[in-house]
Formats: C-alpha cells, structure tokens, sequence
C-alpha cells in the first residue's frame, strides 16, 4: 500500500527500483514494499544474465525466471526487462520515474563505480532499510553447506552424489562458516507489514493450499496463480521446519519458517498463511481459520505423512480435492541445488569474490566512522 495519500491533482509519483533478483526472497520483496511506500507505482527494471554475468558473476535463476518472480510480488506495478546494471537516468526518464530506490548497502560496477552516482548526482536517489540476515549470496551459501543446525544429515539430495555434496560443503564452509544457518529474527511487525488483513467476502469461494515453499521460485508461483483462479480467497499452509525435515529426511528445509511465510505471503495470489500448517489436512484446518470450499494440490506425488496416511485423504472422501496442472512443476527447490552443485567451482569463486568484497566493504565503512 502507498504512503500516499490519494489526490486526483496530484500527479502519481513513479518509483524505480532495480537489481538482479536472483533467487527472489522475502528481503528483496522488504525493499519493494518499501519502494512502493514512498509513492504510488512502483517500475522494477530487472537485469538481464548477461549483464550480471558481466559485473556480478552467474545468476542461479534464468532471466525468465527472475522477471517473473519479480511481476509476482504484490508491491510490483510493473516490471523492465533488461535493465542496464548501470542506473540510468535515462531509462528512468523512460518510465517517468521521479526517483529510484535502494538498499542501505553499496552497489558497484566490475570497475568499482558506484552504480547510482548518476543519479545521486541528480538528487533522484532515496534510501531504503535493508533486511539483514538474508541476501542472495547467503542463500546460496547454504546451499553450498546443506546443514542446518537444527537438521541431522541424512539421504542423499534425490539424483544428487554424497561424495559431490561432501566435497562441495566442505570447500565452502572454508569459504564463509557464517552462511550454514539463518540470521534472520522474526517479529510480529515484520509480519503485518507483509500481511493484507484481507478477509474474504460473504459468499467467497475459499481454496486451501499447502506445502514447504522453500526458496519460493516461479514454480510456487504459477501453483498457486492457478490455486487461485479456483475461487475467490487463497489461504496458504506453510509447514513447520521440524515436519518438513522429518517427511522429506533430508537437510530441508533450506529457509526457517518464519523467512518462507514471508515469501509465500508477498505473492500476489496470496491472501492469507496459516503458519506452521499440518501436514495432513485434517479439519481444523478446513473450518477452523474459514471454511474451506476447495483443497488443491499439483499433478505430482505428495509424500505420505509420518503415519504412512495419504495427507489429503480427508478432503478427498469430501469430494473438495482438486489437482492442478503446473507447466513449471519441473522447477523444484531440489533442481535448483542441483544448479548450483553442477557448477559448484564456479559459485565457489563467486563466493569467495563476494566475501571479500563484504569485507572490503566493511572496512571501508569502519574508515569512515572513525574519521
């Protein structure tokens, strides 16, 4: 929601924002919401993989991916693909934006340029607070390690080597210990920020979805873009970390539940979460948040819960089970590890880059306060 109040004379203030958004998580979809609080339309330039390629390193997600992660988000009016890396005024000037938006942290090109001083320069630039204890390069930093603290290693990653796994982890926990757990703290107000309070209407059609929504990808999205199209209210059960880790016996989930709430509830499909969500749908969860008219699930496989049971038997001898059709249903949080164990030399030399540029960036910072 804009901070701004509405005046038909006054003229809509535009905001831009940029950035690679690769791996779209709930700190990207924190800056975004804040962007869109400093006017009324928000216009989200996304880089292309060639241009990040070129200043940054190898994006996890494709391009595709990325700007559709992006259009996703609910604080997002309008997305421009292939966005110079470089912030141009004229490209802002394009989208009759009035100022550009980022993060409390230094952005800079292959050459060390800073990448806003344009506009800096213009005094089109504002600040927004970034969410700490999440970012890109620590996400794939646990992917690196695959360990949690609160996760006893078990099986293998499904099509995924142990010896590669071990070998990778090891080299990156030399990389950056810091990244094998989740710095981030969650509070009450972080999610009502997120959160619409959207009730549904008398006479709503509600659908009930669930599921881990780890590393929360396009995948996720499209799901429940179609879970939603079923009727008129989508609420969304996330499971807790422990149920996660015990059904799927591996090192899942990758982010806390706390951080995928936050993801899941950044979608624009989205209206509501039930935090920490059964495993088996039973009825309390069709009736005890809204009466649930339809449980919906995708064309694939859903593992039985701890007792061996079917998790959807009970919406099913109800006749309210649907299963939906997902094109992207090949883009699983497994296939994106997978990504990242393929070219584990590549992102370990990206790691290391990143991690001395932090520190680099650290000291500078440290200069400066003492003087």
């Amino acid at each position: 929601m804009s901070g701004y109040t509405s005046n038909p004379k006054r003229k809509p203030i535009r905001v831009w924002v940029d950035g690679c958004f690769d791996m779209m998580h709930y700190g990207h979809a924190n800056a975004l919401r804040q962007a869109k609080a400093m006017g009324d339309y928000l216009v989200v330039g996304v880089h292309s993989d060639a241009e990040i390629e070129k200043h940054k390193g190898p994006t996890v997600m494709k391009e595709g991916e990325r700007y559709a992660a992006v259009a996703a988000c609910k604080w997002v009016d309008l997305v421009v693909p292939d966005a110079p890396y470089f912030t141009s005024l004229e490209v802002m000037d394009q989208q009759n934006c009035d100022f550009c938006v980022h993060g409390d942290d230094i952005t800079t090109l292959a050459d060390g340029t800073d990448c806003y001083q344009a506009v800096k320069e213009a005094g089109r630039y504002r600040e927004c607070k970034r969410t700490q204890g999440v970012s890109t390069t620590e996400l794939v930093g646990r992917m690196l390690l695959m360990t949690r603290d609160h996760h006893k290693r078990r099986s293998s990653i499904a099509s995924i080597n142990n010896e590669d796994l071990s070998t990778f982890s090891s080299s990156a926990s030399k990389q950056s210990p810091e990244t094998k757990i989740s710095h981030f703290l969650p509070t009450s107000k972080k999610i009502v920020q997120f959160s619409e309070g959207k009730e549904p209407a008398a006479g709503d059609k509600v659908v009930y979805v669930d599921g881990t929504f780890d590393l929360f990808h396009v995948g996720h999205i499209e799901f429940l873009k179609r879970a939603k199209a079923l009727g008129d209210y989508l609420l969304v059960g996330v499971h807790d970390d422990q149920t996660v880790n015990a059904i799927k016996e591996v090192n899942y989930p990758l982010m806390n539940l706390h951080e995928r709430v936050l993801s899941v509830l950044a979608c624009r499909f989205v209206d509501e979460v039930i935090i920490g969500a059964p495993y088996s749908v039973d009825n309390n969860v069709l009736s005890k948040v809204y009466k649930v008219d339809i449980v919906a699930h995708g064309n694939t496989p859903s593992l039985p819960d701890l007792n061996g049971k079917d998790p959807y038997e009970i919406p099913k001898s109800l006749g309210i089970y649907v299963e939906i059709e997902n094109p992207s249903a090949e883009l699983t949080t497994s296939k994106i590890i997978e990504r990242i164990i393929e070219h584990r030399k590549m992102y370990e030399e990206r790691q290391a880059r990143k991690n001395e540029k932090a520190k680099l960036e650290a000291e500078a910072e440290r200069s400066e306060k003492k003087e």
